[in-house]
């Protein structure tokens, strides 16, 4: 089993030299038989390990008694001990989940507060092939698509599954044959929870009637699946960065055109990472909620939208879909000084100019790339400066005549309203020279009169 958990930890990159590794310890078979694995691979890679044990206090004294035995395991292997009493179904009705979700929630934040005291590092956790099993029934039983038939990964962000591919007769030996002690969770035994009911009496049932070798069987499906869904995700990722047109935390407009253009698959992964983006999570959106966002885009107009869970909105905006957190965020206002010439780097906007002269002659090439223009420097007045936009401001749009107002420019060149405030105006002491990212005013453009040039470029 060792050499098994060593080559997955070597796979996968679970385990570096001098991480901290905090190793969620119940005192039961699976827990331990990592800890024990764990422990044995330190003699090969240099790593800490933080020994951690959360009593979810619905057992009583058995749970106390677990809670002093997994003290007294990790004082026997010299080991830093971390404990902790919680209330897991008086936080569930609280949060309004089940019992086994308000577990798992304690859970990772307690691993989590230890981390954050050691410095970072990863959660390890004894999820094993038959768990994983399990996990593919439920889902399936839940109806689900191919990422939720690939299961659990061996590595999940902070946290690390490093026996996920071991199957528990072949945990179960190893404990009987390096005689490591262990405690009984009797809640285990009892098909209180879905998972346990899967466990206890589903599983059995299907080995006996269909198929001996279930479990392989369905870890097999799980590495096929998740081999599939990564493909797609990565295909996905690639058309998502060509769609995108523009993203913050708080909202992300796609290019409807192009993303209609998608085969629904890829549409509907799109919505979903465009989602994760904003909202930190997926949980609580459902296929039904993607595929309203895809029909919006499909059949309404300009302004139309649709209301998701967890406050996100998919709404229409000139052909562009925007996915949005709905929580009104207040505009900030702002006005920066600009040095000139010379670089500004402003990072609560998330911009930077750089600002140069040159004089006007036959070896000047101006760059034609779109973040970067080119102004007559004797048309400045006075200071410049970088703001975002105030009711009332005008411009002659480059190549046009006569003023026109900031916002009907806005309008004509279809800038989702969601967007028009965070778009950044160079301008001196009486006009706008550039709405950046779009067209600069003609009373500053390059003529044959021009003597010195001004030069703005910009960079996120």
């Amino acid at each position: 089993m060792k050499n098994k958990v060593l080559s997955t930890i070597r796979e996968y990159n679970l385990i570096e030299e001098n991480d901290n590794i905090v190793v969620g310890v119940s005192g039961g078979p699976d827990s331990m038989a990592l800890l024990y694995v764990l422990q044995e691979i330190r003699s090969l890679i240099n790593f800490n390990i933080h020994v951690a044990h959360v009593n979810h206090g619905v057992r009583g004294e058995d749970a106390k008694s677990d809670q002093l035995f997994v003290e007294k395991i990790a004082k026997k292997l010299n080991l830093p001990y971390y404990t902790k009493n919680v209330n897991m179904v008086e936080y569930g009705k609280k949060k309004g989940i089940s019992a086994e979700e308000a577990g798992r929630e304690l859970r990772y934040g307690f691993f989590r507060e230890i981390l954050s005291e050691s410095g970072g590092g990863k959660i390890a956790v004894a999820h094993n092939m038959n768990d994983q099993a399990e996990t593919l029934l439920m889902r399936f039983l839940r109806g689900t698509g191919i990422d939720g038939l690939k299961g659990m990964d061996f590595i999940t962000q902070d946290i690390i599954r490093p026996i996920l591919g071991i199957d528990r007769k072949e945990i179960e030996a190893y404990i009987d044959n390096n005689k490591i002690e262990t405690v009984l969770d009797k809640t285990n035994l009892e098909p209180i929870y879905s998972r346990n009911k899967i466990r206890l009496e589903l599983m059995p049932y299907i080995k006996e009637n269909f198929n001996p070798n279930i479990v392989s069987t369905l870890w097999r499906m799980s590495r096929v699946s998740s081999m599939d869904s990564r493909f797609l995700e990565e295909f996905s990722e690639g058309r998502y960065n060509i769609i995108v047109k523009s993203e913050d935390k708080h909202s992300i407009i796609l290019d409807g055109e192009k993303l209609l253009q998608e085969h629904r698959s890829i549409q509907q992964r799109i919505i979903r990472r465009s989602i994760l983006k904003i909202n930190g999570s997926l949980q609580g959106i459902t296929e039904t909620q993607i595929s309203s966002v895809i029909n919006l885009l499909m059949n309404s107009d300009t302004g139309k939208e649709v209301h998701l869970s967890n406050n996100i909105v998919g709404k229409i905006s000139y052909g562009d879909l925007i996915i949005k957190n709905d929580i009104e965020k207040e505009v900030k206002k702002y006005l920066y000084r600009l040095r000139f010439p010379g670089f500004n780097d402003l990072e609560d906007i998330g911009y930077s100019f750089n600002i140069e002269i040159f004089p006007m002659d036959d070896g000047f090439t101006m760059n034609k790339g779109t973040n970067i223009k080119y102004f007559d420097l004797d048309m400045i007045r006075g200071n410049l400066a970088v703001r975002n936009r105030l009711d009332g401001d005008r411009l002659i749009p480059f190549g046009m005549r006569g003023t026109k107002k900031l916002k009907d420019y806005f309008i004509d060149e279809k800038v989702p309203k969601e967007t028009r405030d965070k778009i950044p105006l160079i301008v001196d002491d009486e006009n706008i020279l550039w709405v950046v990212g779009y067209r600069i005013n003609d009373l500053y453009k390059i003529t044959k009169k021009t003597k010195r040039i001004l030069s703005i470029s910009y960079n996120l």
